[in-house]
């Protein structure tokens, strides 16, 4: 027998359709049940809650109960990585859906990434924080700089709360559309939970899509210009 891991398995979990519909429809974030994830996957929910089972027993999904309902998330940051990177070799192989429509166009500009900002404004947000010097990369690293610190603070992150959690603050993530990185890491998830509050975007409901609002173009511009 080969030594190593076995990237057969979890190939093959990743890889069914129905499955594949299912991890990619928990990338935006939201915790959601088994009928909603049946729908997704477009299959019964008796047979979506095979495929649940199988994906929970991997440890690529995670269930929790909320009263008499059962939810369902990515396991972690990992995963998301993962899927996104297969979105991305997927994208570049010519592997895409046939129908294309507006909320597709609009993926590309702005999405959520598991719990970050994704898409080309994603991409210049990184890429501005990066110009500009508030976030240095070392290698495969990325850290804020004390400018970069005193950046995040003004903009309404609270800096102190997020480096006591488990997650690390900073960390790149390959974008499948734009093949450059985008901020995730506590700190991307918090920057677009702020931009949030502030009335800049809203997620489309039903779709991993982020919509500007006219006061968001020009806000997010004058704290991300492109350098």
């Amino acid at each position: 027998m080969k030594e190593g891991p076995d990237i057969s398995h979890i190939a093959a979990l990743i890889g069914d359709p129905a499955r594949a519909n299912i991890l990619t429809a928990l990338m935006d974030g939201r915790a959601l049940t088994a009928s909603e994830l049946a729908e997704e996957a477009g299959v019964g929910l008796s047979t979506a809650s095979g495929h649940l089972s199988k994906l929970a027993e991997a440890e690529l999904i995670a269930p929790r109960k909320s009263g008499r309902h059962k939810y369902f998330n990515l396991a972690d940051a990992e995963v998301a990585g993962v899927l996104e990177a297969l979105m991305g070799l997927a994208a570049r192989r010519g592997a895409t859906r046939v129908r294309t429509g507006p909320r597709d166009a609009q993926m590309q500009v702005a999405r959520v990434c598991y719990n970050h900002l994704a898409g080309r404004m994603g991409v210049q947000m990184y890429s501005s924080l990066i110009g500009r010097r508030l976030l240095a990369e070392t290698g495969e690293d990325v850290a804020l700089t004390d400018t970069g610190r005193m950046f995040a603070t003004g903009f309404g992150i609270d800096l102190a709360a997020l480096e006591t959690g488990r997650t690390r603050l900073c960390r790149t993530c390959l974008d499948w559309s734009e093949r450059r990185n985008h901020l995730a890491g506590s700190l991307g998830r918090a920057m677009l939970t702020r931009m949030e509050e502030q009335g800049w975007m809203r997620r489309d409901p039903g779709s991993r899509a982020v919509l500007l609002s006219e006061k968001g173009k020009a806000a997010f511009a004058a704290a991300f210009p492109e350098t």
